[in-house]
């Protein structure tokens, strides 16, 4: 079974066929958990399969990327008020290990009824293509993030992109409407001073990356996917959430 088929057999008996057995039998007994919510372990799982078949949730998956030990997951929840909101978007990334899945990481958002650009949070295109650029690309998103988001060369922001299509629910399209964003965020109060990629999952034309955030001397966490084409980044995606101070084990959200 590939790392895909892997977590998507594991995605489809805990949020499909609410199997506990059968999820069981492809995480490690050792299974990391990240989520904040639910207890770290194999037995942390499988204590939440029955909760989700309960509350009618459900989940479709719009976008797996894979790279070495890592699968991201980029999803729709439905139902899912026992997760904060009837709608959420998700990501969430497992790293596998002797053909089981030993950890995993998440970030869950609501989705509102209105966006600033007009896109959905998980629409767009899906297919994975330019497999021989991957690096290239990985390097190009990983340079946007330390300039612009991270704030090291702001003034580099349209070298990487000319076309910026967007599905942050709060920015509209373009460069322009993510410095007009960000400004419009930190004269709000929130200023971020931190913004460190923890997790980088590169496939073809899409790259992931998940970042420990400071805002207003906040943890948050935000995860990204970017889609570039012929070397520019032309499209955007991203599930961003604060950081809760107390989680029901001692892993930390990365």
């Amino acid at each position: 079974m590939s790392p895909k088929e892997l977590v998507l057999a594991l995605f489809t008996a805990a949020f499909a066929d609410h199997d506990p057995e059968a999820a069981r039998a492809l995480v490690t007994p050792n299974y990391i958990q990240h989520n904040p919510q639910v207890p770290t372990g194999a037995e942390g799982l499988m204590a939440l399969v029955p909760l989700v078949a309960q509350s009618g949730m459900s989940v479709t998956t719009h976008r797996v990327i894979s790279e070495g030990d890592l699968v991201v997951l980029h999803s729709t929840f439905e139902n899912a008020d026992a997760f904060g909101a009837p709608s959420l978007a998700a990501f969430d990334v497992f790293r596998f290990e002797d053909g089981k899945v030993a950890e995993h990481w998440d970030n869950l958002q609501p989705i509102p009824a209105t966006t600033a650009s007009g896109r959905g949070m998980t629409d767009g295109p899906t297919e994975i293509t330019d497999l021989d650029s991957t690096e290239e690309n990985k390097a190009l998103v990983l340079g946007f993030v330390r300039d612009v988001l991270g704030g090291a060369a702001p003034e580099k922001a349209p070298l990487y992109s000319e076309v910026y299509m967007q599905h942050n629910p709060q920015l509209k399209d373009g460069i322009d409407g993510l410095i007009a964003g960000t400004k419009a965020w930190a004269d709000q109060g929130y200023v971020i001073t931190k913004f460190e990629p923890q997790i980088v999952v590169a496939e073809g034309n899409f790259v992931f990356v998940a970042s420990d955030a400071t805002v207003s001397d906040q943890p948050w966490a935000f995860f990204d996917l970017w889609r570039v084409e012929d070397g520019k980044i032309v499209e955007h995606w991203d599930v961003v959430s604060p950081t809760p101070a107390q989680m029901v084990h001692d892993n930390g959200k990365f």
